[in-house]
């Protein structure tokens, strides 16, 4: 039987640090079965959802180790998969945002997202200069879940008043999982 583990693994960017990870899954039999990795600054993170044979659970941890001796931060969590099973009747959508680059905007959605009982599944953002001017455009797409009975409309018109208090465009549309359902 397997068991599935979130690592996480910070560290300053090198040169083959992808395949030397996913090296020390496979010795453990393992399988990367999602993944997030980006560079961000001069560091690279890596977030990996890995499953691994019960036996092979103490290998992981020596193979974290050697990875920790070479300097990276490594964190190694078993899952709960009873979370998972618990939203499956939530609705996904996904919101984008865009807009002039300031502080805040992430904790503005987030925090109402949270107050309307909303789980946020994934984040990704960025600051990219615009193309004619090089002014820092923010940018986020993220996949958030409803949970039963929510009125998504209502929700989208709190969402556009905090956009537009932010000064940012905000689209929220069903995901394609959402409209198969």
């Amino acid at each position: 039987m397997s068991k599935q583990f979130v690592l996480t693994l910070t560290g300053t960017d090198r040169i083959g640090l992808v395949e030397r990870v996913t090296e020390l899954i496979l010795e453990c039999d393992g399988d990367v079965q999602a993944s997030r990795m980006a560079r961000l600054g001069g560091e690279f993170a890596m977030l990996m959802l890995v499953s691994i044979p019960d036996e092979k659970r103490e290998q992981l941890s020596d193979n974290v180790k050697t990875l920790v001796d070479e300097g990276f931060q490594v964190l190694v969590t078993e899952t709960e998969p009873a979370v998972a099973l618990e939203r499956k009747d939530w609705l996904p959508f996904q919101i984008q945002v865009r807009g002039a680059n300031h502080e805040g905007i992430i904790h503005e959605i987030a925090e109402h997202l949270s107050a309307q009982g909303v789980t946020i599944e994934s984040i990704d953002s960025d600051t990219v200069p615009a193309p004619m001017s090089g002014t820092p455009i923010f940018t986020m797409d993220a996949t958030v879940l409803l949970p039963p009975g929510m009125s998504r409309e209502t929700l989208r018109d709190e969402l556009d008043e905090i956009a537009n208090g932010l000064n940012v465009d905000l689209e929220m549309f069903a995901t394609k999982e959402n409209r198969e359902k």
